[in-house]
């Protein structure tokens, strides 16, 4: 049982990534490939989080949720993110297709590691990991101290506040990130070999097939650089904790700063591009240059860009305040809202900048893709479900003067509140003046991408939010289940939680043409007048 979860996991990520893979016609393009890649890249760095190690190795002085204490413990919890994203990388690879011509597209030269690394990434990379292996080092040689109750004593005019938290050996703390960090470096160089000997590809010719290792090593370290640094910070945040005694109320971790340094600089580092893939593109009407070229489609696709980080401004800010920091359905709500009013902003910069009266407003025949309106109904009937089982079991807790968070009812309200945020983008798609083009379809087109992104916005949100409240409202699950009331974090539900905000961020991510390849073609698009 411990092994079918992650078993599961990699399974779902196989068939996920075959599907991203694989051509609308069967097979396998330039721009599929990228497509692919791209996805790999994204999943291994959701997956490479090392949040929830954040303060391991610290002994908490007040009640809170059992700490990261023991060797166990510590290195269970290392080794979710760093054989995870090792995990996705790996998947990555073997789940390219076979060949399917009746001839093997092979080379005759031996393929080294070396050949396809990127020089300065990697010598970049080696610098972190030297780094890292060094600070963890020097968290070896620091002592423990025992966790001392926080009270207040007169002194003076007022009270001071004494006590603090605790924490382990530093030998102890540094053997567990010893270990992982050991495990990340093999495992990398483990990946690296895997990306060296991967199979041609049949829709790239010999220099492409080179560059594409390329793209996936550039990938692979910059997320493991990113990872290391992680460890560091961790031993960072280990080695700030002053000694209770010393009565010391503010530290600084410079190493978490440092971590945050690199994660900047490799979000930046970006890879290189397949030639062939950027012809053929993943936007609308890619295959037709005078759509791609049309002003329109040029700021629909920026808007692509916006709705990316958007919600990534909104949440860092949000995380800020403190209202919102302890409502985290509220943060995930607001990053929703954020996003849907970009794409309402979006249309109205089309209806100002290029809308034509004389033009009629054409309506796509078919809005949504099956799939996505799949994927939206499931996703409600998920957060409804989570929903309608939170409510009661917290209305029992609070019965029990156990306390509950109130998550249930803060959700939805703010599922009320999102939902009514999606109808503006949609009207403002319904009412947007017609667009000359030029282009057979287009003006529909760029309506369908609105309302796409709309759908796809609620059914991220939907899961994400649903996860969210899992884990905030987990207490409330175990009296519905016959289990014994706690007021403590249920970690079945805080981990199933955690799979499903993590799922709701993929679907947020997933490009509009992912959920439909085939662009929509005239024949689709339905003039307002006519019905």
């Amino acid at each position: 049982m411990v092994l079918l979860g992650p078993f599961l996991l990699a399974a779902g990520l196989y068939l996920l990534l075959r599907w991203v893979i694989r051509a609308p016609g069967g097979g396998t393009t330039a721009v599929t490939v990228s497509q692919h890649s791209l996805w790999i890249g994204v999943i291994g760095w959701l997956a490479s989080s090392l949040q929830t190690v954040g303060s391991a190795g610290v002994l908490p002085a007040g009640n809170a949720s059992p700490p990261l204490a023991s060797p166990a413990s510590i290195l269970v919890a290392l080794a979710w993110p760093i054989l995870g994203c090792l995990a996705v990388h790996a998947i990555g690879q073997l789940s390219y297709p076979g060949p399917q011509l009746p001839r093997r597209l092979a080379t005759l030269e031996v393929r080294r590691v070396r050949d396809f690394l990127p020089r300065a990434l990697t010598w970049t990379v080696a610098a972190i990991f030297a780094a890292s292996a060094l600070h963890i080092g020097w968290v070896a040689t620091l002592p423990g101290y025992e966790a001392v109750p926080f009270n207040g004593q007169e002194r003076g005019p007022g009270f001071s506040r004494m006590g603090g938290d605790g924490r382990i050996q530093g030998s102890v703390l540094a053997a567990c990130l010893g270990a992982g960090w050991l495990a990340l470096a093999l495992g990398t160089v483990l990946v690296l070999t895997l990306i060296s000997r991967r199979r041609q590809l049949e829709a790239l010719d010999a220099a492409e097939n080179d560059l594409l290792r390329t793209i996936a090593m550039n990938r692979l370290l910059r997320t493991v650089a990113t990872i290391a640094a992680g460890l560091a910070a961790v031993g960072g945040n280990f080695a700030a904790r002053p000694d209770p005694s010393a009565n010391i109320t503010s530290w600084t971790n410079p190493a978490g700063f440092a971590s945050f340094v690199v994660l900047l600089v490799m979000l930046g580092w970006a890879p290189p591009k397949l030639p062939s893939a950027q012809g053929g593109g993943s936007g609308v009407g890619s295959s037709q240059a005078p759509a791609a070229a049309h002003p329109a489609t040029r700021l629909s696709v920026s808007l692509g860009a916006a709705t990316g980080l958007a919600p990534l401004v909104a949440g860092t800010l949000g995380f800020f305040v403190p209202g919102l920091r302890a409502q985290p359905v509220i943060l995930v709500a607001l990053m929703a809202a954020v996003l849907l009013l970009v794409a309402a902003a979006g249309e109205l910069l089309l209806h100002r900048n290029y809308g034509s009266p004389d033009v009629p407003r054409t309506w796509p025949r078919q809005a949504v893709s099956p799939a996505l309106l799949t994927t939206a109904i499931a996703a409600v009937a998920l957060f409804t479900a989570v929903a309608a089982v939170a409510a009661p079991g917290e209305l029992q807790l609070l019965e029990a003067g156990r306390g509950a968070s109130g998550s249930w009812i803060a959700a939805v309200l703010a599922t009320v509140a999102v939902a009514a945020i999606s109808c503006l983008p949609v009207a403002a798609a319904r009412m947007r003046r017609g667009i000359t083009t030029g282009v057979a379809g287009l003006d529909a087109a760029l309506r369908a991408i609105t309302v796409h992104r709309v759908v796809r916005t609620i059914a991220a949100y939907c899961v994400a939010q649903g996860g969210v409240l899992l884990i905030t409202a987990s207490n409330a699950v175990p009296p519905l289940l016959g289990l014994p009331a706690s007021s403590a974090t249920w970690q079945p539900g805080a981990v199933v939680g955690a799979a499903l905000t993590t799922a709701g961020v993929v679907i947020a991510i997933i490009p509009v043409r992912g959920f439909a390849r085939v662009p929509a073609a005239p024949a689709q698009s339905v003039p307002e007048g006519s019905r």
